[in-house]
């Protein structure tokens, strides 16, 4: 039990933020849901309701991640995050189908929903705290990739280096977008239907949100799939190989991987050294180039063979990553 707090410790500070504000607005959403009659409400629920148990999810795996190799898994727990959040995302689905079925439901059988100021005011208070919760994973994204960066600069780098965010902190920062314009599309929604004979809108601005969180499901899906697999990172190869090939005792670059352990990379190289240096020299700069790669963000562990130069140059400028398989 110990152990598994100090890991909690660990876990995506994101991830936790964003878990407790959603599960105040669901349950504010669902009391203005039973006081209202609301569908743009009930499908607001349902998405708050699915973040909260996603981001949980997404949480306790990202802490669990962290814990140390053993005999048993030599290679650690990283790709555990990539696993939870596959099964994270059926839950989403499951709540995305809901909020779809009972969008149709309000479209083919319209009503007429009561509450105006309390449904416009719920949604527009979760509008801002789901804003609030995405300009903080918007700040964790820049903060992960070292980026100095304030005020409106803090969106535009978290939407351009999106991809090379953490995957936890991917998952929260789409799950808030979405949840974000979904507010906003419910509130509109609500004005349309109480003011205008189209009180199908709401159930519209349902079926819309209910989508929008299946493509969630689909990005994240496809994302942790390959993260589950075993993904390489070729922009990090390229940054080591680079490194590598800096020293002067390198002559070249058998094979080089970088692969993706969750939220930390594991680095695996071959290199190729003067036939002619003695054990001793050639194990000084094994060590040399294990301190240098390890200085690398999200590096924890650098495996390094060692082989004689065979004449044939590998590794290139312009072909950096496509290496001769030897």
């Amino acid at each position: 039990m110990k152990e598994f707090l100090q890991l909690l410790k660990k876990g995506n500070k994101s991830a936790l933020l964003a878990a407790i504000v959603n599960a105040v607005i669901a349950i504010i959403k669902g009391i203005g849901f039973s006081m209202t009659g609301s569908v743009a409400l009930f499908a607001e629920m349902m998405h708050s309701a699915a973040d909260t148990a996603n981001q949980l999810f997404v949480f306790s795996g990202s802490a669990l991640s962290k814990k140390a190799p053993t005999d048993r898994f030599p290679n650690g727990f990283g790709r555990l995050v990539n696993l939870v959040l596959l099964g994270a995302v059926l839950i989403v689905g499951i709540m995305a189908f809901e909020t779809i079925v009972e969008g149709i439901h309000h479209i083919v059988h319209p009503t007429h929903s009561s509450g105006l100021a309390i449904t416009l005011t719920i949604l527009g208070a979760s509008v801002v705290l789901e804003a609030f919760v995405l300009y903080k994973a918007m700040k964790e994204i820049s903060h992960e990739l070292g980026i100095t960066t304030s005020g409106f600069g803090v969106v535009t780098e978290a939407i351009s280096n999106l991809g090379k965010a953490k995957p936890a902190t991917k998952l929260v920062f789409l799950e808030d977008t979405v949840a974000t314009l979904g507010g906003l599309l419910a509130m509109i929604a609500v004005i349309i239907a109480y003011f205008t004979p189209f009180h199908q809108a709401e159930g519209v601005a349902s079926v819309i949100i209910g989508i929008l969180m299946f493509l969630v499901v689909g990005k994240v899906f496809l994302d942790n799939a390959a993260g589950v697999i075993g993904e390489s990172d070729e922009e990090m190869e390229d940054k080591i190989g680079e490194i590598i090939m800096e020293d002067p005792d390198v002559k070249d670059i058998q094979a080089l991987t970088v692969v993706k352990e969750g939220e930390d990379l594991h680095v695996e190289i071959e290199i190729e050294l003067d036939p002619n240096l003695t054990i001793a020299q050639a194990d000084d700069i094994k060590d040399r180039l294990e301190e240098k790669i390890m200085k690398e963000k999200g590096v924890t562990d650098v495996i390094i063979e060692l082989d004689e130069d065979d004449g044939v140059q590998n590794w290139t400028d312009d072909n950096k990553t496509e290496l001769i398989e030897k």
